[in-house]
Formats: C-alpha cells, sequence, structure tokens
C-alpha cells in the first residue's frame, strides 16, 4: 500500500484542475461530481482529504447536501505520495488545510501522468488568499470558481463571513459559523 507507483507519462498526459469558492458554494459537491463520472468512465481514482476536517465523517468526503465519497484522511500532503496510486485521477478536498507543500505534490502527481482535482476555499474568513490555494490555482490546467448565495441581500458571494468571534485562522464549522457573504455585504459586515 506504501509502495509509490508512478504513472506512465508516454501513455498519458497529467493535469491539475482546482475548484475554490467561498463555504457552501458547491465546492465538495462538484469535486464528488468529477469523480463519480470518472467512475462511471471506469477510472481508478483515489480521493484524499486533511485530517483535521472530522465535521461530517472522519474518511469520507461529505458535501452540505450529504454526498459521500470514500476517501484517505492524511496528516500532511507529502504522505499522499507515499501510496500506491494504481490509479489515473487523485481527487483532494479541503485543499485550504493542507501544508504549502501541496503545490509540489499535485504538480508531481500531474508531471506523472494523474488527473488532479483539488477543492478549497480560496480565501479565509479575513478575505485573504488561503495556504496553497492561491499557488494551487496558478500551476492548473483549469481552475473553477463556484459561488454562494449572499446571506444579506442574495447575489453571488464570494466570502466566508465568520460570524461567531474567534480569531484562529482555522475553525472547523458550518452554518452555525459561517455565513457566504458578497462583496458589499463582507465589506459592511467588517465596519459593524
Amino acid at each position: 500500500m506504501f509502495l509509490e507507483k508512478t504513472a506512465n507519462p508516454a501513455k498519458r498526459s497529467g493535469w491539475i484542475e482546482v475548484i475554490c469558492g467561498s463555504m457552501f458554494s458547491g465546492k465538495t459537491e462538484e469535486l464528488i461530481r468529477r469523480l463519480n463520472r470518472a467512475k462511471i468512465a471506469k477510472q481508478r481514482v483515489e480521493i484524499f482529504k486533511p485530517e483535521v476536517d472530522k465535521r461530517y465523517d472522519e474518511e469520507n468526503v461529505v458535501s452540505h447536501d450529504s454526498n459521500s465519497i470514500h476517501s484517505t484522511p492524511v496528516q500532511t500532503a507529502a504522505q499522499i505520495l507515499l501510496y500506491d496510486l494504481d490509479v489515473e485521477v487523485v481527487g483532494i478536498d479541503e485543499a485550504q488545510f493542507f501544508d504549502m507543500e501541496l503545490i509540489k505534490v499535485a504538480n508531481d502527481l500531474a508531471n506523472r501522468g494523474f488527473r488532479v482535482i483539488i477543492a478549497g476555499l480560496d480565501m479565509d474568513f479575513k478575505g485573504v488568499p488561503f495556504g496553497p490555494m492561491p499557488g494551487l490555482m496558478a500551476i492548473a490546467e483549469y481552475v473553477t470558481k463556484v459561488h454562494a448565495i449572499c446571506m444579506k441581500c442574495g447575489n453571488l458571494a464570494q466570502y466566508s463571513h465568520r460570524t461567531i468571534l474567534d480569531d484562529s485562522l482555522v475553525v472547523l464549522g458550518e452554518k452555525e459559523s459561517y455565513e457566504p457573504l458578497c462583496r458589499s455585504c463582507f465589506l459592511k459586515s467588517k465596519q459593524d
């Protein structure tokens, strides 16, 4: 299980797809949809998520609408390369929680011929680019930005506004701790 297996780049070309946006925008739902379509096409798939994310399930990747797919929790991005990846497609959820090494790991996988599909928050609760996401978007062949609906005005939302008092960068939570806001409502919330 922990033997490193490389894809044959001469037989197939790899690439990176990034799905990004705010909380409640459908990132994980889109990741699961793409991975399930790969399975329908009889492609072998392996999914990884950060071990710290246990909101819905310890192992499965689960979307807010309760769709799920089995995954392998890992502590660091580098651990992904330790697995025997006898697959064509590698999925990675909650990429913002990984260390910056994820950029190198994703590049390495794509260079070895894997299709790499990554989902994560592009900005933290302060509206600042989050973890390895900006670097991943820079190296990706395909970037899909999805939007939630602003809970204040109904416009498209791209910010994950934290509704509880906690200045920690990572606070795992759902609707009790966060709400999606558009730019205007996000800026207004910072003035209140």
